[in-house]
């Protein structure tokens, strides 16, 4: 018997360096672990030990014995990986990381941000150094995109900041929640009070189609319906048509995946998760009955990731309707797919795309339509969303690379709420630089770089670092080279001594935001909320504005 990664691994690597066969691919130092689309155990090696088990942050590893009947082909999928990755063992010794001289005394590091990236940053500064460190996020409530951001049918993923919570019990890290830096505290306040300042401020904004009729009434990010149903109080009183029978979603990530799943799921199947009270009423009055996907290349270049493609197929009530024509592959696809070296989860992705083509749909179901090689041309409609119109497009092979272009067959769909998913953007910090062209704030392996030069004590970690690309679980690997750095300077006598102690910080803040949150207030909030969803068998009920959130707070 040996245990199985399955859909919800978050690609933390927690797991790897628990493993005494060492079985666990790929690991952060192997070239695959940044693209890979899950972690993967070796069935052949595995001794059924359950240490990955324990170490797993999202409850993702199963033994093959208890895997649910939408989870078993995970049993082949780990497998196949090994087929094409044979297992090497790493048999290098761990190497611990140095800690910096204790006569440096205590580190002061702030964290802006609150979510993933800044959670794994803290950790990695907890388990490496004499530290104190002061996070902050403008909102009264930590975790970012695990509270906002993950799907609330994805219960399982929002363990990780469990993992959190429990690292987080010592004093040496304390909250300052809605606190916003540049508003009640500057940037040069934080590195005054601090060795060094940690940006994790993520990728709050989203991409623009550029199309006419983007902005009528009718059409929207799925970032703003993503914060609406997940509560999120900057979007809580957002309100979104769902009076039609279609609605169409620009890209086809896994974040089109989940906004798929919210608008076609029973609504007394979501009544059983954390979704914003008022976006299940919403959904409970919904007439949306098909949601088509439209993706601008072909299906093995589609961003969502087959796991989550996967999980499409064992949704009640639901249908996943794919033309069999559009899976008609163009020579480069079909050489790629032929290649005997192509990666399973490639292949995966376009087995799965051929068994739904090949599925009678159930005219009572709901139904969820890919659509590929499509581009949309404009969102069509008078005063309010009428449907989209949209470009059929060709793949080419330039330079290597297959890209989408445009022929002269056009479609249109009718619709009465778009949503774009194409992807997040990161937003200017005050006072740091930025690349308007990549959206990141400018650095070197973490270390921010304004005019060719380190800016001293000032890093950054997670999306405004890297870009918006991998998952939860990849901020960690991120967040371990920014602080490898930053002890690295503070070793080396490249920061400043700050020139205020925690108590004069809090002293600053109080007088600035007397709203602050703090561990107490987060703590109260968070009781208050699992409170709230016991008597309905929720895992929490959300307050979803500032005014209750600060309530609760103060208890």
């Amino acid at each position: 018997m040996a245990y199985v990664i399955t859909q919800r691994c978050c690609n933390d690597a927690s797991c790897v360096p628990e493993c005494p066969v060492d079985c666990i691919r790929p690991t952060p130092e192997q070239r695959e672990f940044a693209t890979t689309e899950q972690l993967y155990i070796d069935p052949d090696t595995c001794i059924d030990c359950g240490a990955c088990v324990d170490a797993c942050p999202v409850e993702a590893i199963f033994s093959e014995d208890d895997l649910s009947a939408s989870l078993a082909r995970f049993r082949d999928i780990n497998a196949s990986y090994f087929q094409r990755h044979p297992l090497e063992s790493n048999f290098d010794p761990l190497v611990t990381p140095a800690r910096p001289p204790k006569e440096l005394g205590t580190l002061r590091v702030a964290i802006v941000g609150a979510g993933p990236a800044a959670c794994y940053a803290a950790d990695e500064l907890l388990r490496r150094a004499d530290v104190e460190v002061e996070m902050f996020d403008r909102l009264p409530t930590p975790w970012g995109l695990v509270r906002a951001g993950v799907a609330p049918d994805h219960p399982g993923t929002k363990t990780v900041s469990g993992m959190f919570e429990s690292a987080f019990r010592r004093d040496t890290l304390q909250y300052h929640l809605n606190v916003e830096v540049g508003k009640h505290v500057s940037h040069e306040e934080l590195l005054a009070h601090h060795h060094a300042v940690i940006y994790a401020v993520g990728a709050s904004s989203d991409r623009q189609l550029n199309v006419p009729g983007e902005d009528l009434p009718g059409s929207h990010s799925a970032t703003e319906f993503v914060a609406w149903y997940n509560g999120h109080p900057d979007y809580a009183d957002r309100t979104f048509d769902l009076s039609g029978e279609r609605a169409v979603i620009v890209g086809n990530g896994n974040v089109a995946l989940d906004v798929a799943r919210v608008l076609t799921l029973d609504p007394e199947e979501l009544a059983k998760t954390d979704i914003a009270d008022h976006a299940l009423d919403a959904l409970r009055g919904s007439n949306i009955r098909e949601v088509v996907v439209l993706g601008r290349r072909g299906p093995l270049q589609a961003a969502y990731t087959s796991p989550e493609f996967l999980a499409l197929g064992y949704l009640k009530g639901i249908d996943v309707i794919i033309d069999p024509a559009e899976l008609e592959l163009d020579p480069a696809s079909r050489a790629l797919l032929d290649d005997p070296d192509v990666e399973p989860s490639l292949k995966l992705k376009y087995e799965l795309a051929q068994e739904y083509a090949a599925k009678t749909p159930n005219p009572a179901h709901k139904r969820i339509v890919f659509r590929y090689l499509t581009s949309p041309t404009a969102v069509t409609g008078g005063d309010h969303v009428e449907g989209v119109d949209f470009v059929h497009n060709e793949l080419v092979a330039e330079d290597g690379r297959v890209s989408a272009r445009a022929t002269d067959r056009t479609e249109s769909v009718s619709a009465s709420l778009v949503l774009r998913s194409i992807g997040y953007r990161g937003e200017p910090v005050p006072d740091l630089p930025f690349d308007e062209a990549t959206g990141v704030v400018p650095n070197e392996h973490g270390r921010v770089v304004a005019d060719g030069a380190h800016v001293p004590g000032v890093y950054v970690s997670g999306w405004i670092k890297r870009g918006p690309r991998g998952v939860i679980g990849s901020n960690r690997v991120d967040a371990q080279e920014t602080v490898e750095h930053l002890i690295d300077d503070f070793t080396s006598g490249k920061l400043t001594a700050p020139q205020g102690d925690r108590s004069a910080l809090k002293a600053l803040l109080t007088q600035r935001q007397p709203d602050l949150v703090d561990r107490e207030g987060w703590k109260a909030i968070d009781a208050a909320e699992k409170t709230a969803g016991k008597s309905g068998g929720r895992p929490r009920i959300k307050f979803t504005t500032r005014e209750d959130l600060l309530k609760a707070a103060r208890g």
